[in-house]
Parts: C-alpha cells; structure tokens; sequence
C-alpha cells in the first residue's frame, strides 16, 4: 500500500449507511487511533481499555442512540483494509462480549503505520478529509482536543459565500436565537450562515435549510445543544445545564420562537428541520417531534 492508495481508503470508508442517518463510528474510531500514536507511540490497544473514550466520543459527536456501540467499528473496520486485530473475531459472535473476554487489541497495519512513520504530513491527511466528511466545522477543534489529535494544517472547507449571503440577508443580518447584530466599519462581525441539515450529509445550500446564529448559537446548534422545530420554536435539551450566563444566553429562549426570515419561502423546511432533531439534537426527541 502506498499513500495515494491509504487516502483513497480512508476517503472511501465502507460507512453504515441507512437513508442520511449519521454513523460516525469509524471516523471517529481512526482520529482516536491516531491521537493514540501520536501522544504515545501506541500502535495497538486494548479494546476493552479504549471502550470507555470511545463510547464517550460516540455520545457527544455522534446522533443520540438508545445504546452505542464502538465493538463495531473496532472489529468491522479490517474489511477496508488500513485495520487489523491481534485476534480472529467470529462475525456471527458477540462482537463486544468477544473483544473483552479474550483481551483483543487494535490497531492500524503496519503498513499505515510505517507511512505515517516515514510521512509526517500524513497525518493531517487522513485527519482532515475525515472532519471535513462526517462533521461541521464548528466541531472540528472540540474533536481534534477530545481525541488528542495536533494537526500541522487544519484545511477549512470552502464554504458557499452566496448561502451566507442570502442567508444573512433573509434573516436581516441578525442571530434567529438572540437578536445579536454588531458591524465594525460596515463589515457584519460574529454572524454566521448554519446549515440546518450538515452539508456534508447533504444539506443543501438554500435559505430554507439556513439559520443566521451568532457564533456561540451557531457551536451549540451543531453540537444538539438546542433545536429548532417545526412551528419555529427553541427547544434546549434538558441535559444541558449551566450558571446563570448559560440561562441568559440560552436557557431562556426555551420555547420561544425564533426570529423568522423575511419571506415565507425562506422559513426552515420540516424535512431539514426533522433530520436535525433526529441526529443532531441531544435533548428528547419525542418530546418535539
């Protein structure tokens, strides 16, 4: 295996798909594993140790499940070729059971490992493709901090300045949450364009599928913080707590409606809005849908 032919597999990962469902197990499982290398040098470890970080990571990044389970990603990712256990696992046993009874550790080939060894960059090769990928933007750091991982380069993906632009302008260049507006020498500062439904699950980039937040609306939106529904109103998710800063910026638009766009076509869509309640938000969907 070469380098070109590492990226084409990392680019091409065989991912758990059902309709636009999220499913960032593996993803989420090779940014571990490289945090893992490059903070110790740990080629290969113990599942039953790294259970716990992984479940964790699946819980704050990926859509809120009944039950989570990195067993799968762990044992399932040898089919894409850059994976191998120190163990042969049965694909008709207990994937989770088997992994911890009989002690099996993980990890890339030594093939990935002698490219990264020899190809420093490669890191934030694999690393970027797979934030740009599988999660927005606004959680690309939180993750790189979660997981350990230090890139050399962080490659920001080129964003639509028409989407912002209209987005912007339907919502007045004010936040849909608070109302914030600031301009310094005409320029509109700390006002961004999110996309209801991630863009790189397929969200369009129609006022329909925005919403102008302000930076800090914009981080929780996309972390499932808070959701919009579909009679336009703020549901925060009753996990998320904080002091009395956390009540005046956020708690307290709770129910409330959001500040509507301009034209009655650029309202959020329900299959948009739907999608975000369903795999982003961490509150309780029933309770909203």
């Amino acid at each position: 295996m070469n380098k070109s032919e590492l990226l084409e597999r990392i680019s091409n990962l065989v991912v758990w798909k059902k309709g636009d469902q999220r499913a960032p197990h593996k993803p989420l499982l090779i940014l571990y594993a490289l945090g893992q290398w490059q903070l110790t040098g740990q080629k290969r470890f113990l599942y039953a140790n790294a259970r716990p970080k992984l479940v964790e990571l699946l819980i704050e990044y990926g859509p809120k499940r009944k039950s989570y389970h990195p067993e799968q990603p762990f044992v399932r990712l040898e089919r894409d070729g850059i994976w191998e256990l120190d163990k042969p696992i049965l694909m008709s046993s207990s994937f989770n059971k088997a992994l911890i009874d009989y002690s099996v550790s993980g990890g890339f080939t030594e093939e990935v490992y002698h490219l990264l060894e020899t190809d420093r960059a490669l890191i934030d090769q694999i690393a970027n493709p797979l934030l740009e990928l599988h999660f927005p933007e606004t959680l690309h750091n939180e993750i790189l901090q979660a997981v350990d991982l230090q890139l050399t380069y962080y490659r920001r993906r080129k964003r639509d300045p028409e989407f912002r632009e209209r987005v912007l302008n339907a919502y007045q260049h004010q936040c849909a949450i608070c109302g914030f507006q600031v301009k310094l020498n005409q320029q509109l500062i700390g006002i961004e364009a999110a996309h209801i439904k991630w863009h790189n699950i397929g969200g369009p980039d129609k006022e329909e599928n925005g919403l102008a937040l302000c930076s800090l609306h914009h981080q929780l939106f996309d972390r499932g913080v808070f959701a919009v529904t579909a009679d336009y109103r703020i549901h925060v998710s009753e996990q998320a707590v904080g002091n009395k800063t956390f009540y005046d910026y956020v708690k307290r638009y709770d129910k409330q409606s959001i500040r509507k766009p301009t034209q009655q076509s650029y309202f959020p869509k329900e299959e948009f809005i739907y999608w975000h309640v369903k795999e982003v938000y961490k509150g309780d969907v029933e309770d909203i849908i």
